[in-house]
């Protein structure tokens, strides 16, 4: 199966602090790196490196353009439908991490140049069966658009629901998986899924929106789905995290690249617990990713 990511490529400015300054105030950090993100390209990455057969879907600008193309390329991203741009910056992420946690400020950059042609071009070579896997870092009408072309070609539909951001009832009932964290679940529901109870009520009220089925990430708590009425709970792999970057995307790449190879719920959900227990031992996004045959031998 193919899957096709429609989402952001950003360049991450990096920088540890041992805590946010206040306003006005200027402060030292350490360890400064540049990093390709974008919770697209993150997510193209994950599945990328992870096996799956995957093309990126977006556009970048003339700063830092050929680096995310190439670091795609490098992780087995096809990238024949990611648009170069002239007169524009390629997104931005400025992240800020304190004690393996991180706060970002986005720039969209190109990243708000995605359009209804570029998408047609992309999904013309999809067929039925196919994944199509998108988030809220581009245009929400040119989600929407996506999710739309996709079901009508019969694919199978992911939204990551990631910046939390209000949404159409029509990409809600184009999106066949909804995956949010505990933060962004509580955004949509006002419930902060922490057991299976919480988790539970989120999942009925996500469904009482036109949801159809819903895996919520939760941190430390692992992950919970409630699918087809079902519910999985998958506990997390313990680890001692250094930099939270790209977490959320590697669970949601490993999801899908393990559900286009015919695996179970709970099969894929184990797999992307294992994935992104690895990511957060490590610092930056795409390079944090781990390959295929480190998740198999955890």
């Amino acid at each position: 199966m193919k899957i096709f990511v429609v989402g952001s490529l950003n360049m991450d400015l990096v920088i540890k602090a041992p805590y946010m300054p206040e306003n006005g105030v200027t402060m030292h950090g350490e360890g400064f790196m540049t990093n390709p993100g974008g919770k697209g390209a993150n997510q193209a990455a994950a599945i990328g490196k992870l096996g799956g057969e995957v093309y990126m879907v977006g556009c970048v600008g003339e700063a830092f353009g050929d680096e995310l193309k190439t670091t795609l390329c490098k992780y087995g991203v096809h990238t024949r439908y990611v648009d170069k741009l002239k007169g524009v910056s390629s997104g931005i992420a400025v992240i800020v991490v304190v004690d393996g946690d991180n706060r970002i400020i986005l720039d969209a950059g190109a990243n708000g140049k995605v359009d209804a042609a570029l998408i047609d071009k992309a999904l013309a070579s999809a067929e039925r069966g196919d994944y199509l896997v998108t988030q809220l870092e581009i245009e929400q009408d040119m989600v929407a658009y996506a999710l739309k072309s996709a079901k009508e070609k019969g694919m199978t539909t992911i939204l990551n629901p990631a910046p939390a951001a209000k949404v159409s009832e029509e990409i809600l009932a184009n999106s066949d998986f909804f995956i949010p964290n505990q933060s962004e679940a509580e955004f949509y529901t006002g419930i902060y899924p922490k057991d299976e109870a919480s988790a539970q009520a989120c999942a009925k009220a996500l469904a009482a929106q036109g949801v159809k089925n819903v895996v919520i990430t939760m941190g430390g708590e692992g992950s919970a789905c409630v699918c087809d009425g079902n519910y999985e709970k998958v506990d997390c792999f313990p680890a001692q995290a250094i930099d939270t970057t790209a977490a959320g995307d590697t669970y949601v790449g490993a999801l899908v690249t393990k559900l286009a190879e015919g695996a179970s719920m709970r099969e894929a959900m184990i797999f992307a617990s294992k994935a992104s227990s690895i990511t957060v031992t490590r610092r930056g996004a795409q390079q944090s990713i781990p390959y295929r045959n480190e998740v198999d031998t955890l």
